[in-house]
């Protein structure tokens, strides 16, 4: 199996810097080959700019065009280029970062606006010549997981914590970046008060960590319904589906349980 594991954390000897090395080094140890993008490592350029295209400065830039032209056309930077090349060889991706302010590292967050452009990630039609997203797209036939590490206690990231669920916090990730693209995605990994873990924590999420990268490539997907399956008439979910639902769990087939908690780590 091949693996991409982009990872976003400022310090290397952080948890996350110990869980990315020792997770790396289970698969390797399994004969799975895996492929690295550290972020913070590669000094990673976040800004969607006209450079990132071969955009003419003098022109006005509209960026979703111009990156679907310079797809076309061949002309995205050579960094976009090389991030793109280790998407299409992957099986499987991994995508571990801190949870900072609900959401992604603005690093990572660049990574995907300037790597997932129009032309690429987006932007296409199929055979019959609807919109491909959600469930089909460049990742279909790949797999995806999520590893995330949060300050907080995990009760604070329950359904009636005062933070919001874990799963409706991770939806945009999961579910607008993720199956958008295609990829069938995996339950998350979640290390939960992760600043307050002792070397004997580490070494239990780390754990749990290896306990889920031996289920890659057998663990049930989050079943997300598919945007041309037929639940959906002009991107809207056909009455009658998900009864009683009115937040995110509705584009779930079905619903699906919270992870089993304690304050430091689920499963």
């Amino acid at each position: 199996m091949n693996v991409f594991w982009i990872t976003a954390h400022p310090e290397p000897r952080s948890l996350n810097g110990f869980l990315k090395r020792e997770g790396q080094k289970a698969l390797r140890s399994r004969g799975h080959r895996v492929v690295e993008s550290d972020l913070y490592a590669m000094g990673w350029n976040p800004v969607v700019d006209a450079a990132s295209y071969g955009h003419d400065p003098a022109e006005r830039l509209h960026v979703a065009t111009a990156a679907k032209s310079a797809h076309a056309k061949g002309t995205v930077s050579a960094d976009i280029r090389a991030e793109q090349e280790k998407l299409n060889a992957a099986d499987t991706i991994v995508l571990q970062f801190p949870m900072w302010w609900f959401g992604m590292p603005a690093l990572l967050k660049g990574w995907f606006d300037r790597v997932w452009h129009q032309g690429y990630a987006y932007g296409k039609r199929g055979p019959d010549g609807e919109w491909i997203g959600y469930g089909d797209g460049f990742l279909a036939g790949k797999r995806a997981m999520v590893v995330v590490t949060m300050g907080g206690p995990a009760h604070m990231f329950s359904e009636r914590g005062i933070h919001g669920s874990i799963e409706d916090l991770l939806f945009p990730i999961h579910h607008g970046m993720l199956f958008y693209a295609g990829a069938e995605v995996l339950s998350p990994v979640l290390i939960m008060g992760s600043d307050r873990y002792t070397a004997d924590d580490a070494e239990l999420a780390l754990a749990q960590l290896r306990e889920r990268l031996d289920t890659l490539h057998s663990a049930t997907p989050l079943p997300f319904r598919t945007q041309n399956g037929g639940d959906y008439e002009n991107f809207t979910l056909r009455p009658g589906l998900s009864p009683g639902e009115t937040g995110l769990g509705m584009h779930r087939t079905q619903r699906v349980a919270s992870p089993r908690c304690t304050d430091d780590y689920c499963a």
